[in-house]
């Protein structure tokens, strides 16, 4: 076993206790909102629901997340979600008919694919209220003409109705409705939220924070990206702007143990430099050595958890590192 001692001069330790308690307070709990939720709704105590959660998921052999029995207890208790409007942060994976309204904060443009033989369009955003943002995935075309045609724009409140929950993402049909209201809403929360997990607690789809130690790491992949827009082109050409000038960019992989399974994940651009990794990445001699340096840290890792079609594995896609705040862990010591 290797330890590695930390020393953090004042400043050094002020600033990442800070960031850490700003990141934890950031940290939302979809599932702790479901039962408080479906508590409320039945009269029956948190402390009652989440037995009766645990009983289902034993009853199932573990078959079913704590979520997924969350939603079988609450229609056993003849609560239905179908016709409630939502907060953000309380929709969770495996989630029909979802209602909610929320701010569009980011608006991606809209894409054409073609697959199995059928064509069209998708198109997404980012919509945010005060308790956490998601991203909402548009599959019709009249909810993409809205889009085209600036009737639906970044900054607009935008009332979902029929959407339903798909690797953490809300996806609207033919048969889902997407209409501007006049409701306001204040304090928006704009940054991606993570809840705390264990990496064998989580699902494709689902964003989470863990603190994880670094156990591997793989020699970095490079390709050719757009100055523009930052894309792969190939044949030094960009799907977005076509002939342009290319700058080279890093792919690392790396493996992460949080104590409860191991992860494989994937890192770009920002990610690798909060990781502490700059021009060493495109210099062999400057990453082997800072490699050896980097194994064994332990430090605090956000993303979504998703599923490598090539290799039917998941990986953890990392959107987020930051320092572990010494004062929490201290804390956290001495409560066990």
């Amino acid at each position: 076993m290797v330890f590695k001692l930390v020393v953090f001069d004042k400043e050094e330790f002020d600033n990442n206790a800070f960031k850490g308690r700003l990141l934890l307070k950031k940290m939302g709990d979809n599932y702790q909102q479901l039962i408080s939720r479906i508590s409320e709704s039945s009269g029956v105590n948190v402390e009652e629901i989440e037995r009766k959660i645990e009983a289902k998921r034993a009853k199932l052999s573990g078959l079913v997340s704590k979520e997924g029995a969350a939603q079988i207890v609450a229609a056993e208790l003849g609560i239905n979600f179908d016709q409630e409007r939502l907060k953000i942060k309380e929709l969770v994976a495996g989630m029909r008919k979802v209602n909610f309204i929320g701010k569009i904060i980011e608006l991606f443009a809209v894409n054409e694919y073609s697959k199995n033989g059928k064509s069209g369009k998708v198109c997404s955003l980012r919509m945010a209220d005060d308790s956490s943002n998601i991203r909402v995935v548009l599959w019709d075309n009249h909810h993409i003409s809205l889009v085209e045609e600036g009737k639906i724009k970044s900054g607009d409140i935008i009332e979902v109705s029929n959407g339903s929950m798909r690797n953490g993402e809300v996806h609207l049909s033919s048969f889902s409705d997407l209409k501007k209201s006049k409701e306001e809403i204040k304090n928006v929360i704009e940054g991606k939220v993570f809840s705390s997990r264990k990496l064998k607690d989580v699902k494709p789809g689902e964003s989470f924070s863990t603190r994880a130690v670094i156990v591997q790491i793989f020699d970095p992949r490079y390709f050719d990206a757009c100055s523009e827009c930052g894309k792969k082109v190939v044949e030094g050409k960009c799907t977005n702007h076509g002939e342009t000038k290319s700058i080279k960019k890093a792919i690392l992989s790396i493996v992460l143990d949080d104590g409860s399974e191991t992860i494989r994940s994937v890192l770009f651009g920002e990610q690798i430099k909060k990781l502490g990794l700059y021009d060493q990445i495109f210099s062999a001699d400057l990453f082997s050595a800072k490699k050896i340096e980097m194994l064994g840290e332990e430090k605090l890792f956000s993303g979504t958890m998703k599923n490598n079609a090539v290799f039917n594995t998941n990986e953890l896609s990392i959107d987020d590192i930051s320092e572990l705040d010494p004062q929490l862990l201290i804390k956290e010591l001495e409560s066990k």
